[in-house]
């Protein structure tokens, strides 16, 4: 499928005169790395005031390629060109002096500071190049929200505001230094649809008044919703440029990973009368008082059975995963497998079967300057095949950590490489066989297919399917609407830390799930 012209989505006669111009230019750009070619000959032209799109499966090579257009990574072969003139980027600093700025996945806000603080940090306002210009960032601050329509409150703390409005604090923080060319890597990543929506009316705003943005993301229907154009990366050198307006998200799909766009539909039961984990009465106090994080939490879930957990992020989801771990401390009574484990350290659950994909891969999943084998070890360090008695068993990690490779198709040039060489969708693989080692009783999944493509998340459904069917049960935390749904024999809405809703999986929609997690509604 070859290029085609974009549509005009209601651009102004401005927007129409700037559409005409090219923002950014990659012309035959390459990466290499030792053992792969992340980027390979990559062409993409980005017109001025459009929202263009970039997908592709995980690996593909769409994070090196914003890596090097962000000044991080410096491509071995290859222009670059911003507003026509080549441009040669040696570090971030660089890129956003020439107007590029960059949104990543994960906020990289600080909660216990301001909106105010956060954005200026590291550009603060100078009065007589000495005293801090609070009163000038304020100014411009809200000169900014109220062009662009963010409706961001400068002076709120980030630890209080919500996930769509910290999305755009980070727009807010690259918009404040000038930037007129965004990066967007995942932002709807851990958005509900109706803050989905709100970005979207903020992107177009911004495309408005002549900002260009480049929109990643694994959600295909978001994309073709929002871009005005889309260039497809696959196995690191571009393959096609279409207009959202003539392609399908199925065919998108198949342009990516050459199959069909994937259904996380599970249709039969396997609910057995065997139950696996039993919560009782979980509490978990604020740490600095005010209404507590975790009210009075019971639920129940039998082998067999996926029990899916609906919120808004911030409403108690990592509380009740950590207590339930035993990372953090609650009061109430937890008891796996008919064995109250209420005293027992994480490690002890651990061992008694408890799998953990926790929701951020990178943080608390993975050592990533540490090689595979190593990884694999992780959190399984007294468990076979990875000891002999008291110490590793080195040749016992090293092989299981190639089944695994194997069985979970992550694509890694080898186990000796480090976990940060991975793209992210393959990093989620390596986790998801991990946990999934050694015959667990319980599986808490934090967000397990976050951030990954389609073909990642078809390939991590069916393990969590093949799983279920053998009797596993599973604790489902997810901010894909569609996921949950698909996914949970049983759905239950977390809103301020308490139980508000029991839900029928098969009766719900997502916005009426969206709805409740918000308050603003009931579920069916």
């Amino acid at each position: 499928m070859g290029p085609r012209p974009c549509p005009n989505r209601g651009h102004s006669s401005r927007e129409a005169e700037i559409s005409t111009q090219t923002a950014v230019a990659l012309e035959g750009i390459t990466k290499r790395f030792p053992g792969v070619v992340a980027n390979r000959d990559i062409h993409l032209s980005v017109t001025k005031g459009h929202i263009h799109a970039i997908v592709g499966e995980n690996g593909a090579g769409k994070s090196t390629l914003m890596k090097i257009l962000y000044g991080m990574q410096r491509p071995d072969e290859g222009e670059i060109r911003v507003d026509g003139s080549p441009v040669s980027f040696h570090t971030p600093a660089d890129a956003i002096a020439a107007g590029i700025g960059m949104v990543h996945q994960h906020f990289m806000l600080a909660d216990n500071l301001t909106v105010l603080e956060n954005v200026v940090l590291g550009s603060e306002p100078r009065k007589a190049l000495v005293a801090l210009d609070l009163g000038a960032a304020r100014k411009k601050i809200k000169q900014i929200s109220d062009a662009y329509g963010l409706g961001v409150d400068p002076d709120v703390l980030v630890e209080d505001i919500g996930v769509g409005q910290r999305q755009r604090v980070e727009i807010l923080k690259v918009l404040y230094r000038g930037a007129r060319i965004l990066i967007l890597d995942e932002p709807t990543a851990v958005l509900v649809p109706h803050e989905v929506d709100e970005l979207f009316d903020n992107l177009h705003g911004l495309v408005r008044e002549g900002i260009t943005i480049i929109f990643i993301s694994h959600h295909l229907d978001e994309v073709l919703k929002v871009a005005d154009a889309i260039t497809v990366i696959r196995r690191g050198t571009t393959v096609a440029s279409v207009d959202p307006a003539t392609v399908t998200a199925r065919q998108l799909a198949e342009l990516m990973v050459g199959s069909e766009l994937p259904s996380p539909e599970t249709r039969e039961s396997t609910v057995t009368d065997e139950v696996a984990l039993e919560v009782k009465g979980l509490c978990m106090p604020a740490e600095t008082g005010g209404r507590p994080l975790l009210d009075d939490i019971s639920l129940t879930i039998h082998r067999g059975e996926v029990l899916g957990v609906a919120g808004v992020e911030g409403n108690g989801q990592a509380e009740l995963v950590e207590a339930i771990m035993g990372i953090r401390a609650s009061t109430g009574t937890v008891i796996l497998g008919g064995k109250d484990i209420t005293d027992w350290t994480t490690l002890r659950r651990r061992e008694a079967g408890v799998g953990y994909i926790p929701e951020d891969r990178q943080r608390h999943g993975l050592l990533l300057e540490a090689p595979l084998w190593e990884n694999r070890i992780l959190g399984h360090q007294t468990q076979a095949p990875n000891t002999k008695g008291i110490w590793i068993d080195r040749k016992g990690a090293r092989a299981d950590t190639r089944r695994i490779v194997e069985q979970y198709d992550v694509r890694t040039p080898g186990i000796d490489v480090d976990a940060a060489a991975l793209s992210g969708g393959n990093q989620q693989k390596l986790i998801v066989g991990r946990e999934m080692s050694g015959d667990p009783v319980l599986l808490i999944a934090a967000h397990p297919t976050r951030g990954v493509d389609v073909g990642a998340q078809a390939a991590i459904w069916d393990h969590l399917r093949e799983a279920r069917a053998a009797g596993l049960a599973v604790l489902l935390i997810s901010a894909d609407l569609d996921e949950l749904i698909g996914l949970s024999d049983t759905l239950k809405v977390l809103l301020r830390g308490r139980i508000v809703a029991d839900v029928d999986p098969a009766n719900v929609t997502p916005q009426q799930l969206g709805s409740a997690m918000t308050g603003a509604g009931e579920a069916a």
